[in-house]
């Protein structure tokens, strides 16, 4: 992992990505902790030439988007027309949301969905992606969600975009499942695991949680990712998510990344 493979995922500031002007101080912010590149989500309105204008100026590249489930199965064209707009490659269902049930057959109906979106994005020369929360880690038919997602659906069609902290909040091995995505995971979410005083899983900046990141690092290398991509989703270091983002990228520039 070379720190320019290294995107902070703007879901994490969401709350600062109210205006267009909001989004360019923003962004500069995430510029001087290091970062070269954002995954797109959690954003306030805003035109894709507006934002790529702002990205462009700060020197940022558009990894990748998380796009609402609904439009990347109702909507693939627009979502495609976008991530066009957007210069992007990438893409994640970021939960499957109302599409799936709670029987084998919805299970099945889901991932030809996701077959469907994604091989329409494949030929338009985008890659879908699947972003796990920890219910995927709930079973159907005696099976994992997450395990059947990927069984059901075709790699050229569905990559995977594992999420280390919800895999380890579901009861999962993060490194045994990016190792188990071998040539099918393009992007990682890397997001610490810690635990408080009350015993209760709390997100961390990276390092300062219990997940063992150069064994995770090494098994999504193996499996061919492109991009990792820092997420905290709350627990801030003093309620500032961009203290918790720098804490993350100085871990990861220190410890992680070969340059």
């Amino acid at each position: 992992m070379k720190r320019s493979q290294v995107a902070a995922q703007l879901y994490t500031i969401r709350d600062h990505l109210k205006t267009p002007q909001d989004t360019a101080k923003s962004m500069r912010k995430i510029r001087s902790i290091g970062y070269e590149a954002v995954q797109v989500s959690g954003m306030g309105p805003i035109g894709e030439s507006e934002l790529v204008k702002i990205l462009d100026g700060e020197g940022l590249k558009c990894c990748a988007t998380h796009e609402p489930t609904a439009a990347i199965f109702n909507e693939t064209q627009k979502v495609i027309d976008r991530l066009h707009q957007l210069g992007c490659a990438y893409t994640a269902i970021p939960h499957y949301g109302q599409f799936l049930g709670e029987t084998a057959e919805s299970m099945r109906a889901f991932a030809a969905m996701c077959d469907k979106a994604g091989m329409a994005m494949k030929n338009a020369g985008i890659v879908l992606t699947y972003h796990n929360h920890n219910d995927e880690f709930r079973k159907i038919g005696g099976e994992l969600i997450l395990e059947r997602i990927y069984a059901l659906t075709d790699p050229a069609n569905l990559q995977g975009e594992i999420d280390t902290y919800w895999v380890q909040a579901g009861g999962g091995n993060p490194v045994e499942w990016c190792a188990r995505l071998k040539n099918r995971l393009p992007l990682l979410h890397m997001k610490d695991f810690g635990v408080n005083g009350e015993s209760r899983g709390v997100f961390a900046e990276i390092g300062n949680g219990n997940l063992d990141w150069k064994a995770i690092i090494a098994a999504a290398e193996g499996s061919g990712a492109k991009w990792f991509i820092v997420e905290q989703d709350g627990d801030w270091l003093g309620g500032d998510p961009f203290a918790s983002l720098k804490v993350s990228f100085e871990y990861i520039a220190g410890n992680l990344a070969k340059q």
